[in-house]
C-alpha cells in the first residue's frame, strides 16, 4: 500500500472453516492508514473476537485485507483532540473573540459565500 501511496480505512478478517463455509468481519478506522501497527493490531482484535467460532468449527483460510483505500498523497492529518472537549471549545471562542467570527472556518466552506448569517450582538 505505502509503495503505491494508497491509505486505506477498513481492515477485514476472512475465514474458511472446515466445512468450507466462510464468514467476513471488519472495522474501519476513524481515518485512513497505511501504518503496519494500526493494521496489524486491528486485524489482531478481529481475529480475536472470531476465535470462539473458530474454535468450534476449525479452520482451513485466514485472509486480512484493506478497504476503502485512498490516495496516500492527499492524506488529511488528524488532530490528537481525542474528541470534542471543554478546552477545545474554548480555544475557539478565545480565537473568535480575538480575531473575529471569520478567523475560523470550516475547510469545505473556504471560497464560498457566507450566504444568510445570524448578527450577532455584543455583550
Amino acid at each position: 500500500m505505502r509503495a503505491a501511496n494508497r491509505v486505506g480505512r477498513t481492515v477485514v478478517l476472512r475465514l474458511r472453516f472446515d466445512d468450507f463455509s466462510r464468514a467476513t468481519r471488519s472495522h474501519t478506522l476513524p481515518y485512513a492508514t497505511a501504518n503496519t501497527r494500526t493494521i496489524l493490531d486491528t486485524a489482531r482484535g478481529l481475529l480475536a473476537v472470531a476465535a470462539p467460532m473458530i474454535e468450534v468449527r476449525g479452520i482451513t483460510l485466514v485472509g486480512i485485507a484493506v478497504a476503502n483505500l485512498d490516495d496516500g498523497r492527499s492524506l488529511q492529518l488528524v488532530l490528537p483532540l481525542g474528541g470534542h472537549s471543554d478546552a477545545l471549545d474554548a480555544a475557539l471562542d478565545e480565537v473568535r473573540r480575538r480575531f473575529g467570527s471569520a478567523a475560523i472556518v470550516r475547510a469545505v466552506l473556504l471560497g464560498r459565500g457566507q450566504g444568510l448569517t445570524v448578527p450577532l450582538l455584543p455583550d
